[in-house]
């Protein structure tokens, strides 16, 4: 199956209560998103793997991808549609490898044109800048420039995705830049009605 990277990506918030979080992803699955990431930097492995595959079986009903943050032996037993990994030496190859050539292996590239490139040479599906602005998430995280998006389309041949600190508000420039995919997190989750954040976010990809 081939994967279209593009559109509103939705990256999920460390939260244990499971309950809540296949709401909200729910929610945003109805407004429109294109991908939806799993990401839980502090779940046990047990919490970790009951989300996952709670997210799993909604997003697979709504025909849209789930990818796995950074656990790729989790993506594996799950049958998830790919992983997102960092750029810790040949996390993208060794992702490549153990998924197979047509799982989604998405690299972060924080704001290194270089990375992006060794990611796309690595067997990468997409490469993610940021964090863009500044980010409740990460807040010490390095900036990633619209001006860098159009640098990198100049040379990378993957799809961009700009992530940290996005709006509905502020996302604009990065797709006039360059960005194919704008990952968000906070402004959707934290919307009084995902579903209609989702909406808005839509009307910039026309």
């Amino acid at each position: 199956m081939s994967y279209s990277i593009k559109g509103l990506y939705l990256v999920t918030p460390d939260t244990d209560d499971t309950d809540w979080l296949c709401a909200q992803v729910t929610r945003a699955l109805v407004g429109g998103v294109q991908l939806v990431q799993y990401r839980h930097k502090t779940a046990t492995p047990a919490l970790r793997q009951q989300q996952a595959s709670a997210l799993l079986t909604l997003c697979r009903a709504a025909g849209v991808p789930l990818i796995i943050n950074d656990h790729v032996s989790l993506a594996q037993t799950l049958d998830a549609d790919g992983v997102h990994v960092g750029q810790q030496d040949s996390a993208v190859a060794e992702a490549r490898a153990q998924l197979g050539p047509d799982k989604i292996v998405g690299a972060s590239c924080y704001n290194q044109l270089a990375l992006a490139l060794q990611a796309q040479a690595a067997g990468a599906s997409y490469a993610a800048f940021g964090a863009c602005y500044p980010s409740p998430t990460k807040p010490h995280a390095p900036r990633a420039t619209a001006a860098l998006f159009t640098q990198a389309r100049q040379s990378v041949r993957l799809p961009l995705v700009a992530i940290g600190g996005l709006t509905a508000d502020n996302a604009l420039p990065l797709l006039q830049a360059g960005a194919d995919a704008l990952a968000v997190i906070t402004d959707v989750f934290q919307a009084s009605d995902p579903a209609a954040r989702c909406q808005t976010y839509q009307a910039l990809f026309v």
